[in-house]
């Protein structure tokens, strides 16, 4: 008995009972080789690659269903690879100079920032420390810090136009 005789009738369901009946033969196939999630992924994707072809003239559809996920595989490796090569040959977005002037822009935004807003938004971005450490190190309520970090990013935004 072929695979296709397994299968029954292909109604309207065709495409739901092949799901149903080898999904999770591909997705055990596919796991050992890309993990549990990506192989769930390309389960899903091999059944929409599946989807345009007429399933009773299918005649072993574990073959079908195991190639389209094999060369889903192939593209993504191929995808990865082209997009591997173009970060490295690709010229850096920004040069130095465009860097270095807008770091100046920043630093002179920030130096006329009113002190208040300036402490918490320098402890937070530039120190790293997080709400609750610069409300110890400065003496206030949290919430007070996140009023002034919210002042100081209203402040920041006006002069940079966004």
């Amino acid at each position: 008995m072929t695979d296709t005789e397994q299968l029954g009738a292909e109604g309207q369901d065709g495409l739901g009972r092949l799901y149903r009946q080898y999904a999770p033969w591909l997705g055990r196939r596919l796991r050992g080789r890309i993990g549990a999630d990506a192989a769930a992924d390309v389960v899903q994707e091999t059944y929409i690659r599946a989807a345009p072809y007429v399933l009773s003239n299918i005649r072993h559809p574990k073959a079908f269903l195991l190639r389209i996920a094999l060369n889903l595989l192939s593209d993504e490796r191929r995808r990865d690879a082209r997009q591997q090569r173009f970060r490295e040959t690709a010229p850096p977005p920004d040069s130095e100079a465009a860097s270095q002037f807008d770091a100046t822009v920043l630093t002179e935004i920030i130096r006329a920032m009113p002190a208040l807003y300036r402490d918490v938004f320098v402890l937070n971005r530039f120190g790293g420390m997080t709400y609750p450490e610069i409300a110890r190190t400065l003496d206030i309520s949290v919430k007070t810090v996140e009023w002034r970090m919210a002042r100081a990013l209203d402040y920041c935004t006006s002069r940079l136009d966004l």
